[in-house]
């Protein structure tokens, strides 16, 4: 069955992982995806490693399944001419470049959309097209420290720390995914597309989300509260009688039905926890309380007791945990796409689940320039064009 995207060509320039796992998404849903890079290849992932599977890193096969490769020289006025022909028959162009580059090359926007009114282009970059910082580079792990996700996360004791995975881009690539959407969808109606302007910096700060709002309006700089939530309580890990799980009460009612779960029903009417406002104010008695009673059960034993009770809780995985729960295998999500030079590799599926035009991985996380003859041939180009070109390093 075609995907909600069926029929929708994007040119990817982009290289690393905001950009990618943005086209990655949109050819899950069944976008034609072409990835562009320099001979030779220059997206920098696929030399980050280990761990390889036969020469292919696993964090660039993360993020590029469902995608055709060519290689162009941006360089050259002969490279930048396919691109530019490659446009005239495109929907998306998503990049990465510094801001000024694409300019630079006559591939900015202005140019381009006088070539195809209906291109949506969309530029990404560590802190946008304005601003004194336009010029800066924009790695994730700076824009955790600039944004204040580092301010925010870890406790007082360890310092600053990142999140686990390079989440700025993450969330960049989702924005940039929505924001082409939006874009494709009001085409719709004006016949045009139009530029997207988005920034790692800008993306990562949006996503602060509570915690920005809770300073904005308090005034109040927020401390690092480690696995504590800032408005929530209980919200957080408790040790056990063999390991430590997670207890996450959202509401009133829910305390209530932790509190007779737990054997301590005082506690629900306790002048100093019936509400979310007091038990913050009580934070640290309640803990105590909690805790000294998490500690007399297994993990296992407490979960199927909250669980019965209707009360949030769970374990804290590793991967390998992750990966043999059973939930993993009903949602599809652990799927194995075979590879010219990888054989099997196993990569997590997508989240998106569709009712009538389901998502599909067709291709697997193209090698260096592998498709450019194939994308070459589309545009009208001979053999013997083609050849000429790889002689003059244009491919």
């Amino acid at each position: 069955m075609n995907g909600p995207l069926d029929g929708v060509k994007v040119l990817d320039l982009s290289r690393v992982l905001a950009g990618p796992y943005c086209t990655m998404i949109l050819g899950d849903l069944g976008a034609d995806v072409i990835k562009v890079e320099s001979p030779g290849g220059n997206d920098d992932t696929r030399y980050w490693g280990p761990p390889f599977k036969n020469k292919e890193s696993a964090y660039y096969l993360c993020t590029n399944r469902n995608k055709r490769a060519i290689t162009v020289n941006l360089k050259t006025e002969k490279g930048r001419k396919i691109i530019t022909d490659l446009v005239r028959q495109a929907d998306v162009l998503i990049h990465n470049f510094k801001t000024g580059t694409m300019e630079k090359w006559q591939l900015g926007y202005e140019h381009l959309k006088t070539v195809n009114p209906r291109l949506v282009f969309c530029g990404i970059s560590g802190f946008g097209a304005t601003g004194p910082y336009k010029h800066l580079p924009g790695y994730d792990f700076i824009i955790q420290a600039m944004s204040g996700l580092m301010s925010i996360t870890g406790t007082e004791e360890s310092g600053p720390l990142k999140v686990g995975v390079a989440i700025s881009d993450v969330l960049t690539g989702l924005y940039a995914a929505i924001g082409i959407l939006g874009a494709l969808h009001e085409r719709n109606q004006s016949g045009l597309g139009q530029c997207i302007d988005l920034s790692l910096f800008d993306s990562q700060l949006s996503a602060l989300v509570n915690v920005a709002s809770n300073y904005l309006i308090s005034g109040m700089v927020p401390k690092r509260l480690g696995n504590q939530h800032p408005n929530v309580v209980p919200y957080q890990p408790f040790e056990t009688k063999d390991g430590e799980m997670v207890v996450a009460v959202g509401n009133d009612g829910q305390f209530q039905k932790l509190c007779t779960a737990l054997g301590l029903p005082e506690l629900s009417t306790d002048e100093r926890f019936v509400t979310n406002e007091l038990r913050l104010r009580h934070r640290e008695s309640l803990e105590k309380i909690l805790t000294n009673t998490f500690r007399q059960k297994t993990s296992a034993e407490w979960q199927d007791i909250l669980n019965r009770a209707g009360v949030p809780c769970g374990p804290i995985n590793d991967l390998k945990a992750v990966f043999d729960e059973k939930q993993i295998e009903a949602r599809n999500m652990l799927v194995h796409v075979e590879h010219p030079t990888a054989g099997t590799v196993p990569l997590v599926g997508s989240p998106l689940h569709y009712s009538r035009t389901p998502v599909s991985i067709r291709r697997h996380p193209p090698v260096v320039g592998e498709h450019t003859k194939e994308v070459l041939q589309e545009l009208g180009l001979q053999e013997e064009e083609i050849e000429e070109m790889e002689k003059e390093n244009v491919i």
